[in-house]
C-alpha cells in the first residue's frame, strides 16, 4: 500500500493547525488572554495565548506538519518500497 504524500501531508498540516488554533481558545476560555512566552511560542515566532497568536499559531503548525507530514509519508513509501522487494 502506498501513503498519497501531498494529501497525507495536508491532512496532518490541517490536522496539527486547527488543534492548536483550538487548543488556543481553550485555555483563552478558562484562564484568559497571557501575554506569556509559552514552550510553543518558543519554537514558533509570534505565539502567544491570545487571539492573534492563535492565528499565528495555526499557520506555523501548518507548515510544520504539512512538512512532518510530508517526510512521513515519503519515509514510509520508501522503506516499504524496499521491504516489498525483498
Amino acid at each position: 500500500m502506498k501513503l498519497n504524500v501531498k494529501a497525507f501531508a495536508f491532512t496532518c498540516g490541517i490536522i496539527w493547525g486547527l488543534g492548536l488554533f483550538f487548543l488556543t481558545w481553550w485555555i483563552i476560555a478558562f484562564d484568559g488572554v497571557t501575554g506569556e512566552v509559552t514552550f510553543i511560542g518558543r519554537l514558533y515566532r509570534g505565539y502567544s495565548i491570545s487571539p492573534l497568536g492563535s492565528i499565528i499559531g495555526l499557520v506555523w503548525a501548518f507548515v510544520d506538519g504539512l512538512v512532518g507530514g510530508w517526510i512521513f509519508a515519503w519515509l514510509y513509501n520508501f522503506i516499504s518500497q524496499h521491504m516489498q522487494k525483498k
